[in-house]
């Protein structure tokens, strides 16, 4: 099994879009011996940049990471998008719409599109995203894009993998300050005003500039705040522009490194624990037994998880 992965990655890294298609629908489809597989993709990595792209939906989102792969593609730059779009919380699957509106760009040599569903992930992404970056990277993309599903303040998790942050804004969506507050407003680089062409976008970009000015912060003070109207390209040249600087400056999130490494790692233990418990408890029946248990209130969840917990924990009783 392991040589049938070492085979498929070798393919990948000969410049095979098929081998690199079959590896990540594995590696998304958690195939026994993704975690071998991925070990040996993670001594490739390291050299693409990854720029998450967020918002609000209807932001443009879609419009604008197609503007800015084309762009960077004709600046010389080989690019791997991911586009996000979410899943039903019933079947699980996804319309996968984010795909059907680039579909000019996916034409394009060197860019290679991959769409994915949040899988219920809250944040936007789920865990396998980050390891599609890593396949992209070893693959030997020069940047990667990341457009997220678009659930509005709560969406942050892009933090978490990428190197750069733009957050889109639109004019015309109510209070321009409650659109874009709390968490949202933390993590961008660059902040821009899609849809610069509708009225409002002088007051959405005040009011963006005020809040930053507000800021404690002094690093997010100097957010830039770029206007932009995507379907047309106008403002595109500006912000590819300022992207490059920044990276070339160092203007990255090096500061978060560490974090997300940890927050990485927990993420993986908690999620393969989980997995592999499941698995079990499905295999000999037990889960099927507690549910009906707590169904008809002989037991409760929390006791049950306690009692399934115990063999996996070693207790040392001189910390208590």
């Amino acid at each position: 099994m392991l040589e049938d992965w070492e085979s498929l990655i070798a393919e990948m890294r000969k410049g095979s879009v098929r081998a690199l298609a079959r590896l990540i629908t594995r590696i998304e489809n958690r195939e026994s011996g993704w975690m071998d597989a991925m070990q040996m993709i993670y001594s490739m990595t390291g050299k693409a940049r990854v720029i998450g792209i967020t918002g609000a939906p209807g932001s443009g989102k879609s419009t604008l990471t197609d503007r800015l792969a084309r762009e960077l593609f004709n600046r010389g730059f080989k690019i791997g998008i991911i586009a996000v779009d979410p899943s039903s919380p019933f079947s699980g699957g996804a319309l996968l719409g984010d795909r059907l509106r680039m579909k000019e760009v996916s034409t394009l040599h060197d860019v290679f599109i991959r769409s994915m569903a949040t899988r219920g992930a809250l944040g936007g992404l789920n865990l396998s995203a980050r390891d599609v970056v890593k396949i992209l990277d070893a693959f030997g993309k020069d940047v990667i894009l990341i457009e997220t599903v678009g659930v509005g303040q709560d969406e942050i998790e892009v933090v978490k993998t990428a190197d750069m942050v733009l957050v889109v804004c639109v004019p015309g969506m109510g209070d321009g300050i409650q659109a874009i507050k709390a968490g949202i407003m933390e993590i961008a680089d660059i902040f821009i005003v899609n849809k610069a062409d509708l009225d409002g976008t002088d007051q959405v970009v005040a009011d963006i500039r005020a809040m930053l000015d507000l800021s404690a912060d002094e690093i997010s003070s100097q957010t830039p705040v770029l206007k932009t109207i995507a379907s047309t390209g106008e403002g595109v040249v500006d912000l590819v522009t300022m992207m490059l600087v920044n990276f070339e400056a160092g203007r990255i999130r090096v500061s978060w490194s560490e974090e997300r490494a940890k927050e990485e790692i927990l993420s993986l233990l908690e999620k393969e624990i989980s997995r592999n418990l499941q698995g079990r408890w499905a295999r000999n029946g037990n889960l099927t037994e507690a549910v009906k248990q707590v169904i008809a209130h002989e037991r409760d969840p929390y006791s049950i998880v306690q009692e399934m917990m115990m063999p996996l924990l070693q207790f040392n009783y001189s910390d208590r």
